[in-house]
């Protein structure tokens, strides 16, 4: 297990989508390699050892994670479910380091995020290691898609800055938006929109992805792209990891996860990683 350092880590229109608009599936092939090193299929990605997240106010102490012990492997797409106050937001923020437990330990790729880190080292951990999709995109309005695909590796200070145009465009076209990089968040419909935002997310070559309610806003259709992309990048060897309260999703990924009351309360996989 490691520990987080501070010090630089070198690096290589609201209409549906249709059918042409779907993008290529990811490969298998596809590289393995997060800049920060390399883990096998099958591997830990998320450990959770007696994760406990207690709120203060002023009607006293509510504890929204009661002991969360649970893995989720390399290579693995899962869905998160739970109803609302169930606790799944609160476990989202403890896994992308946006929130501390109250006791327990969170192990991602074998690096501890909290035990003696800074908010600076767990915030340049997350730009390097994690891809988060959120359900309302978050591109921003005044930038083309290319260029919010590339402002993830400027915060991140990963990839030469002229390396940064071809490796935002190589993201977009695993999206199948090469022909819209040049275009406005506001010219392109609410699918192309998510799917700029997992090229995004991707822009670090993150072994996790990490989507929170990803197809809350889109169609049915729109939903059913997004979902294929995930389904091959896990293939491919990224662990992604989804919440959503759209029952007919958990029927694509490898393992539901259903939290309630701040505790996991069902856990079934479909498939093994191989």
């Amino acid at each position: 297990m490691t520990t987080l350092r501070s010090e630089p880590v070198a690096a290589p229109s609201q209409s549906a989508l249709s059918d042409s608009d779907r993008p290529p599936t990811p490969s298998a092939a596809s590289p393995e390699k997060s800049p920060t090193g390399t883990l096998h299929r099958g591997e830990p990605m998320i450990e959770m050892h007696g994760i406990v997240k207690t709120f203060k106010n002023a009607a006293g102490e509510v504890t929204v994670l009661k002991g969360i012990d649970l893995t989720i492997y390399r290579g693995e797409f899962v869905s998160l479910v739970g109803k609302s106050g169930s606790g799944k937001s609160t476990l989202l923020n403890m896994i992308t380091g946006i929130d501390h437990p109250t006791q327990g330990r969170m192990i991602i790729g074998g690096t501890d995020i909290y035990t003696g880190v800074t908010e600076s080292q767990r915030s340049r951990w997350r730009g390097r290691n994690l891809g988060i999709v959120f359900q309302f995109f978050q591109l921003l309005p005044m930038l083309t898609l290319l260029e919010n695909v590339m402002l993830a590796m400027d915060f991140a200070e990963l990839y030469d800055f002229d390396q940064r145009p071809g490796r935002a465009m190589d993201m977009l076209k695993l999206v199948g938006l090469e022909s819209f990089a040049n275009k406005l968040p506001a010219l392109v419909s609410t699918g192309q929109q998510q799917l700029a935002a997992i090229a995004r997310a991707l822009g670090c070559d993150p072994p996790l992805l990490v989507a929170d309610e990803p197809t809350g806003n889109l169609d049915s259709r729109s939903a059913d792209i997004i979902i294929d992309l995930f389904e091959g990048l896990s293939r491919s060897g990224k662990t992604v990891l989804m919440v959503t309260h759209d029952p007919s999703l958990t029927t694509r990924t490898t393992r539901n996860i259903t939290i309630a009351d701040g505790l996991i309360v069902a856990d079934s996989r479909k498939a093994e990683i191989k």
